[in-house]
């Protein structure tokens, strides 16, 4: 090989490289509208390989009439790059909720082909929403403290006089003052929940390997609520170390794995999937600085249930929203005011037999400063 194919195929090959580091799917598309090219997250965006992209026009992944092809003809006929802010991809085949930034320019070299670039919006505006839940949890702060000062001591005068007339009622009347009891009992137990709520004190935190954390929810979901439901590992095992407090994010794990084993109930084929990643392309803004906080940890639960219904998935993690007939709906409030504690978010994909519960947290600083780890302020948005 000359020295000249040599340098051409180095180039190749970094230039690939540089393209499957980018964290934004990007794909070309040739003059007779083929994918010619597709880096490895256009790959994940299209569920399909490069390969198996290559053999397919752009037509066939993208939903009929979609506004992404009268761009391409634009970008050909003009010669100049466009954008496109939030068009809406989404399909059977690409999935719900995709909601995208487009920008496509021309190839110089190329005539006819076309470079897309993808900047998934979906994350932005759930980001958003979080944000709000978050507020929404804030305000249960209040609600809380009021009802444990206001409701729990006359509770207890109820239960004890209740108890008091249990010795002397007739046989047939006790089961009258057994249930008095078991309802104050109930009403305590759920205002002692909405306490959590209103617990404002630090918490002592340290670098955490979330696979320890996760294999003792692990061995604690099966050996109770999930021990007939089988729970599967994708760990990315050169995962940093997380800045959280131990017992903390073993609740919310608890939590998002009951949830999930919950809603696959009896079916004969449910799995819980617990999956761990590194995605050094989430970063905040936050208000009232100038900083970008980072959220590069993303530990998901997946499950393979019914799904949430549509109607609730933007409120999922907003207090007493809940599906269950004894539910309080706290949990998920809860889970999203520890995660929040921590500078992170949670938030939910769900479609039918598919339910993704994800969590972006900052990663420990070796340097001993944990400026990234505070909470989020109330209004955010993703760069």
């Amino acid at each position: 090989m000359s020295k000249a194919s040599q340098e051409a195929a180095a180039g190749n090959a970094l230039a690939m490289a540089v393209l499957n580091s980018v964290q934004n799917p990007v794909i070309l598309v040739n003059e007779a509208g083929v994918i010619a090219f597709a880096n490895w997250e256009a790959e994940a965006f299209f569920g399909a390989s490069a390969a198996h992209l290559a053999r397919n026009r752009i037509s066939t992944f993208i939903p009929f009439g979609s506004p992404l092809l009268a761009l391409i003809d634009q970008v050909r006929e003009r010669r100049a790059p466009v954008n496109e802010y939030r068009v809406d991809l989404s399909s059977p085949r690409l999935g719900q909720e995709k909601l995208v930034d487009l920008y496509v320019a021309p190839v110089v070299s190329e005539p006819g082909s076309v470079v897309v670039v993808f900047q998934e919006r979906s994350m932005a505006d759930k980001i958003d929403r979080q944000l709000t839940h978050r507020a929404a949890a804030r305000s249960v702060t209040g609600l809380a403290s009021m009802l444990a000062h206001e409701i729990k001591n006359p509770l207890s005068g109820i239960r004890g006089a209740a108890q008091l007339l249990e010795t002397s009622v007739a046989d047939e009347d006790r089961a009258l003052t057994r249930l008095i009891c078991d309802e104050t009992d109930r009403i305590v137990s759920l205002v002692d929940r909405m306490e959590v709520f209103s617990d404002e004190r630090p918490v002592d935190r340290l670098p955490l390997n979330i696979h320890s954390v996760l294999d003792h929810v692990k061995a604690v979901a099966k050996a109770g609520f999930a021990r007939d439901i089988k729970i599967l590992e994708n760990y990315d095992p050169s995962l940093p170390s997380v800045f959280a407090n131990r017992d903390q994010l073993v609740q919310v794990f608890l939590n998002l794995i009951k949830n999930a084993a919950e809603a696959i109930g009896d079916q004969q084929d449910g799995e819980i999937m617990l999956t761990t990643a590194y995605r050094p392309g989430i970063r905040l803004s936050v208000a009232g600085t100038r900083e970008k906080i980072s959220l590069p940890l993303e530990f998901c639960v997946i499950d393979n249930g019914p799904g949430v219904p549509s109607d609730l998935l933007p409120h999922l993690f907003d207090p007493f929203i809940t599906t269950k007939t004894n539910g309080s709906g706290l949990g998920l409030a809860l889970v999203a005011k520890i995660i929040g504690a921590h500078g992170g978010i949670v938030e939910c994909d769900s479609q039918a037999r598919r339910t993704i519960f994800r969590v972006l947290m900052p990663m420990h600083k070796d340097d001993g400063s944990q400026e990234e780890n505070r909470p989020l302020n109330t209004t955010g948005s993703l760069k």
